[in-house]
């Protein structure tokens, strides 16, 4: 197996191209790339999800830049230096807008500002002229007040000529052990074999599919100052005899249809995993709750493991008071999931890490398209294009570590200098 240059993509001749405009740590980027797809440029900007993106994404151009402020020139530029070989096409752009605006979680203004990060997404879908465009956002953006702003959105890309399909999906009925419904639009260039978006799978997914292997964090000291620890053999095969299918799937173990680059990464160690110290009180009040019973006094809810988790949330970042999201109890243990238990819910595989911190880290996952629900989307494209992609031949080296610790002004100081080509 050859490894692959961590500057340039290696087989864009033989893969289609994509743009991701609103990166996060990169849950919609890699499910697809897990449907054959090279994401030559990612843009984020927030800095500390930028370098969680560019950790789990080495080949990727990742642009630490508000979406409102660059180009589709910018873009392009940038994916010629993520390329050996690029002959300028785009075969599809895709991003989640920011979407609290819409959301039917807390306050919704018509004039929030997030709302206009739409209109830019379709600018820039215009600039860059791709084949397909996939833009995901909550259902709250077609309802009520909002369905004026769906359906121009909707015009504003059937004027530049595309045929747009709107619809609501939900993570669960793709092998996601999630209930998260979301609104995609889905856009075809007028001349291309037009796309329709993914049939649900009827794939039954449950909590305890997705986390019962994991061993108990509580029995680490070590997990209350770092987020990873390496799990001595006992335990490893401990996980392994205890994996469902959808784990393995997740950790690579048995064959899908994945065609993702292949990261290097060391299944022993349990990563994203730090441990939240909580008080007696709360410890006695966890123990008590029932499957799916809110705590009165916190407001969090249990998971029922043999069920599906509700929404996992992200909470808001500092500009709008750095809330924390709401952390789910663990169905059998009397204390809130670690954000590795909730990427696993989500459908991120074990290899894929997340910044140190629970606060990024969890905001990291909540915000994310879950990657298995992002990669049928991504599948349907490709079955569109005509490309048969093959699983790449290379073996990817994951990021410098020190990239999930940075503090944000040191993520700020990390990127800045590095988007020169931003005018």
């Amino acid at each position: 197996m050859v490894r692959a240059s961590k500057q340039q993509f290696l087989t864009t001749k033989t893969r289609p191209v994509a743009v991701d405009l609103f990166a996060g740590a990169g849950g919609f980027s890699l499910g697809i790339e897990q449907a054959g797809f090279d994401v030559l440029v990612a843009v984020e900007r927030d800095p500390i999800h930028a370098c969680t993106y560019a950790f789990n994404f080495p080949l990727t151009r990742v642009l630490a830049a508000d979406v409102s402020q660059i180009s589709g020139n910018d873009i392009r530029e940038a994916a010629t230096c993520a390329a050996q070989s690029w002959d300028g096409r785009i075969d599809l752009v895709f991003g989640g807008p920011p979407c609290q605006g819409f959301s039917i979680v807390g306050k919704r203004s018509l004039d929030d500002e997030r709302n206009n990060l739409v209109f830019h997404f379709h600018r820039l879908v215009t600039e860059l002229n791709p084949s397909y465009f996939v833009m995901e956002n909550v259902p709250g953006m077609a309802i009520g007040q909002y369905k004026l702003w769906c359906a121009q959105l909707k015009t504003q890309f059937e004027q530049a000529g595309y045929q747009v399909q709107v619809q609501i999906l939900n993570a669960a009925d793709f092998g996601v052990p999630q209930r998260r419904r979301r609104l995609f639009f889905l856009g075809s260039q007028q001349g291309v074999t037009p796309v329709s978006l993914p049939n649900p799978n009827n794939t039954f997914v449950t909590v305890k599919d997705a986390i019962a292997d994991l061993p108990d964090i509580e029995e680490f000291p070590e997990l209350l100052f770092t987020d990873e620890v390496l799990l001595s053999d006992r335990q490893f095969w401990e996980l392994q005899q205890k994996a469902s299918d959808y784990v393995k799937l997740l950790r690579g173990e048995i064959s899908s249809t994945d065609f993702s680059y292949r990261r290097l990464w060391n299944p022993q160690l349990l990563t994203s995993s730090m441990r939240t110290q909580h008080t007696a009180n709360s410890i006695e009040r966890f123990a008590a709750m029932l499957p799916n019973q809110r705590e009165s006094i916190s407001h969090l809810r249990r998971l029922d493991l043999n069920g599906l988790s509700h929404t996992l949330c992200a909470g808001t970042g500092a500009e709008r008071g750095s809330y924390t999201s709401p952390r789910p109890i663990h169905p059998t243990r009397s204390r809130v999931i670690s954000v590795r238990e909730a990427a696993r819910l989500h459908s991120f595989p074990d290899w894929f890490r997340f910044h140190q911190t629970k606060w990024h880290g969890f905001r990291q996952v909540g915000n994310a398209v879950p990657p298995l629900l992002a990669h049928a989307i991504g599948r349907q494209v490709v079955a569109a294009l005509q490309i048969n992609s093959m699983v790449p031949a290379a073996l990817l080296n994951l990021g410098n570590t020190q990239l999930l610790r940075l503090r944000s002004t040191e993520a700020t100081s990390y990127w800045m200098g590095k988007n020169s080509i931003i005018s």
